[in-house]
């Protein structure tokens, strides 16, 4: 069973945990966040990710702390449900509302805010059929909702005011003790109001420093401090009724979406639009930095794995590369490529990363940067990066200034054996392809003979073209010896020793759009797509033209570790996935819209550990796993129902069987006692007799998976619980020995 799973979808949305009353919880310990399908549990100091809180079938919406309890967590999603977490545990509890304490959370459907009831029920899974409406055309966005000390009158401002600005509302924020609430602008402006419960005597006053729209606000817990954030990257503090006195945090990398603070007020924490969540101390300086995927606008350069680290690597910053970890979730590095300062200026055109390639082994990187001004020519910088075993990063070695006269449009290595270098192909609108190889120019030499130290750099070694028409596309065949090259409706074939052209591939109308030559038992096949909606397939050993289907495909790769390739088709707006090998009428595996739009960035990953799936569907992912990029920034993949259960394990629900008393001494004793149970005599030994527990007391279900830190004194338990826990006097050896011990 194929299941398909978000690795790092929507981008964190950070809920810190708070609460009125701090006294007995450690308030800066942990940071919880929205992320996809689940609540991510951090800790503050390590930065590392403590609990994954899984159960959701949706996009998470919502984090909410217990007030009763401050360590538990109520989360919501767009499946419907409301689920309640220890998030110390990592574990889900009944949603169950203790008399006196909460029996209501707010939540926003359909653009109106509801009241939802929470009933009394000892059952996990509870349907609350009490729903009221509170407020209607309610945004969704949580920097939109606040909650204050009371019940308001509606108040509102003119969408324009007389300079031009903007006066529409973007967030808000409640005083936590005073009657005023904070509100942030399009415009950049901050208003303070006040005297908002006397009709139309409502006044506020102005603060001013954004020169764009407000994101986030937030008053610390004792109210003495405003926060607030938006696109300039930096964190302003004013202070509460001396507002002409304020600090700021500046450079925080991104534009802030959200502002949080801890219960105890010694930790702020801002989450920013690269999908990156920063610790700080009090405003005064960044304790740790929690980055997940970095999320820009596009991503220009494929997906590609790192050979060494096996991260996934993919535009980052501006112009940045990012190392990401898909094994540990977590962003290893950025590799600045452009090595320019990035100025935040709407219209000014910047140097940007548009293609990058590793060869086999991962010593070399080629990256492509452009930038394009409004009056003048396009700029192309080809880079030839080499990895440093020191430093344990990559190195800028050569810079090659307009490598071609066009834009470049594909680059891949060919894998460097005994008798031959590792070669660079890159292929431009200019209608050429060049080939750059590894040479010891002039400069290394005089360097070798002053320094006694030679650097190898990149040069071009051969120049190909055909007809004057435009290449689009590249690839080598797995033991290098071949080079295919589209041009527009031809592919053509060369040798890459002495750059004969083997042969042309014709098939029907189209201008190629990908490349792919198959893989082990299937190398004599060569795979590409056309603009005319047509996967073809050519054997290259007769030359001809082995098979063709009609299929919109906007994506075809294929698995370096085996014979399977996928493609992306695109359909009715959704896009299917289909997994098959070349010299196999059928697919593998099929999956019906696999995400919205159109499908343009996906990778086969190589696994650290083949696994060992004995469903004929699944064993496409033994070696590989599939990473694949939506239109709306989201990497998603495949994983085996196997994976899943046990991603599950860490976070599974505690379960006790109600009919064994789950005593310490059974725990530390019960592998000792089934040991002994097998050495004896089953007639000559007889069992601990104990009082049977009631099967349907919800009391008893409830206590047994309750974390033990939450549960109330001893002295509250009921007497029978205590007398099943009682060993009877016909007592075996082992129940003495449990005696003599206590």
């Amino acid at each position: 069973m194929i299941k398909q799973c978000r690795l790092i979808s929507e981008g964190l949305k950070l809920q810190t945990v708070r609460a009125n009353d701090a006294a007995g919880f450690c308030c800066c310990r942990f940071l919880l966040c929205a992320s996809g399908e689940c609540v991510k549990v951090f800790s503050t100091s390590t930065e590392e990710c403590i609990h994954d809180l899984q159960g959701h079938t949706d996009l998470v919406t919502g984090v909410l702390l217990r007030p009763s309890n401050h360590l538990q967590v109520y989360s919501c999603s767009i499946d419907g449900t409301v689920r309640l977490w220890d998030f110390t545990d990592g574990i889900l509890i009944k949603v169950r509302v203790d008399s006196g304490c909460l029996s209501s959370v707010f939540a926003v459907t359909l653009f109106q805010l509801v009241a939802v009831h929470l009933p009394q029920s000892g059952d996990q899974l509870v349907e609350s059929r009490e729903l009221s409406a509170v407020l209607s055309n309610v945004s969704s966005n949580p920097a939109d909702i606040a909650f204050g000390r009371g019940v308001c009158t509606p108040f509102s401002l003119k969408e324009d005011n007389k300079k031009g600005g903007l006066n529409t509302f973007t967030c808000v924020a409640c005083h936590p003790k005073d009657d005023c609430i904070a509100t942030g602008h399009g415009d950049g402006k901050i208003r303070l109001w006040r005297n908002f419960n006397h009709k139309k005597e409502y006044t506020y006053s102005t603060l001013h420093w954004h020169h764009n729209a407000v994101s986030s606000l937030c008053f610390t817990p004792e109210g003495t401090n405003l926060l607030s954030g938006g696109v300039e990257s930096v964190l302003v503090q004013w202070r509460y009724n001396q507002e002409s006195q304020r600090d700021f945090l500046p450079r925080l990398g991104a534009a802030i979406t959200h502002i949080a603070v801890s219960p105890d007020g010694a930790l702020f924490c801002t989450s920013h639009s690269d999908n990156k969540i920063t610790i700080i101390q009090s405003c005064v300086k960044v304790s740790a930095v929690i980055q997940g995927l970095v999320k820009g606008e596009s991503v220009q350069t494929d997906l590609i794995v790192d050979p060494r680290s096996k991260a996934l690597v993919l535009n980052g910053k501006p112009g940045h590369l990012q190392f990401y970890s898909l094994q540990r979730d977590k962003l290893l590095y950025n590799l600045d490529i452009v090595q320019q300062e990035y100025i935040h200026e709407l219209g000014l055109e910047q140097f940007e990363v548009v293609k990058a390639a590793f060869d086999a082994s991962g010593t070399w990187l080629a990256t492509v940067e452009e930038r394009k001004q409004k009056s003048a020519e396009l700029e192309v910088n080809l880079k030839l990066w080499a990895f440093d075993e020191q430093t344990q990063s990559f190195v800028l070695n050569t810079t090659i200034s307009a490598p071609h006269e066009a834009r470049i449009t594909a680059m891949c290595f060919r894998q460097a054996t005994d008798s031959q270098t590792t070669m660079l192909v890159s292929t431009s609108k200019d209608g050429h392809f060049k080939a750059w190889q590894l040479c010891f120019s002039l400069p290394a030499l005089i360097n070798y003979l002053i320094y006694s130290f030679v650097c190898p750099s990149w040069s071009c070694d051969f120049v190909g073209t055909y007809h004057g028409l435009v290449p689009e596309c590249c690839c080598f065949s797995a033991d290098s010896s071949l080079l295919a090259v589209s041009f527009q409706e031809v592919v053509t074939v060369w040798s890459p020793t002495s750059w004969e052209l083997l042969t042309t591939l014709s098939q029907p109308p189209g201008a190629i759009r990908d490349l792919c030559f198959g893989r082990l038992s299937c190398s004599k096949y060569l795979l590409g797509t056309t603009a005319k909606n047509l996967l073809c397939c050519w054997n290259l050993l007769t030359c001809s033209l082995e098979w063709s289907t009609s299929m919109d495909i906007s994506l075809l790769l294929a698995d370096p570790l085996s014979e399977n390739m996928a493609a992306f088709c695109c359909q009715a707006g959704c896009t299917d996935l289909f997994v098959f090998k070349p010299s196999e009428p059928r697919p593998l595996f099929s999956h019906k819209a696999v995400c919205s739009g159109t499908v343009t960035r996906a990778v086969f990953a190589p696994r650290e550990k083949m696994l060992d799936s004995c469903e004929e569907n699944s064993q496409w992912l033994n070696r590989s796993q599939l990473h694949f990029l939506t239109q709306y920034m989201d990497l998603m993949t495949f994983t085996t129902k196997a994976e899943d259960d046990r991603l599950m394990a860490s976070s599974k629900q505690l379960v006790i069987d109600d009919s064994v008393a789950m005593t310490p001494f059974y725990l530390l004793l019960g592998k000792h006692r089934h040991q002994q149970q097998e050495n004896q005599d089953p007639m000559s030994s007889l069992s601990a007799e104990r009082t049977p527990l009631p099967q349907s007391s919800v009391a008893i279900k409830e206590l047994l998976q309750t974390p033990a830190h939450v549960l109330p004194s001893t002295s509250f338990l009921c007497s029978m619980f205590v007398q099943s826990l009682l060993i009877s006097q016909h007592m075996t050896p082992h129940s003495k020995e449990i005696q003599e011990l206590m």
